[in-house]
């Protein structure tokens, strides 16, 4: 299945839906792309929605990071929610749910950003 996104801007935070595979380095260059536009619009808030998100390798991890820096960087944040058990798993086992927030539900999401 191929990688694919969509994202919702609202004011100043966003809701960005990945979905598919995300398992090669170059598949996320638009998604990082479009992160950077988010950013210079001053859309620093990001609730990164992964349910439809069937399967990711460590390149697929190295987005969300990268995704997760640059909210950072720019005095925002970035929530995961909506995982399914794989990718859960994958999360707990490389440690990364102690980098980002993870949450079961947008509302949630939504707390944590203070939406």
């Amino acid at each position: 299945m191929v990688f694919d996104f969509t994202i919702e801007k609202k004011e100043n935070h966003a809701i960005i839906t990945i979905g598919g595979n995300l398992i090669e380095k170059g598949q996320a260059a638009p998604l990082l792309e479009k992160a950077d536009e988010l950013v210079t619009e001053g859309c620093i808030k990001w609730a990164i929605d992964m349910e439809k998100l069937q399967y990711m390798n460590s390149s697929g991890l190295n987005t969300l990071i990268q995704l997760l820096t640059k909210a950072r960087v720019a005095g925002g944040e970035a929530v995961l929610f909506n995982m399914n058990k794989k990718i859960n798993e994958l999360i707990l086992i490389t440690k990364l749910n102690t980098l980002f927030k993870v949450t079961e539900t947008r509302d949630e999401a939504f707390k944590l950003l203070d939406i």
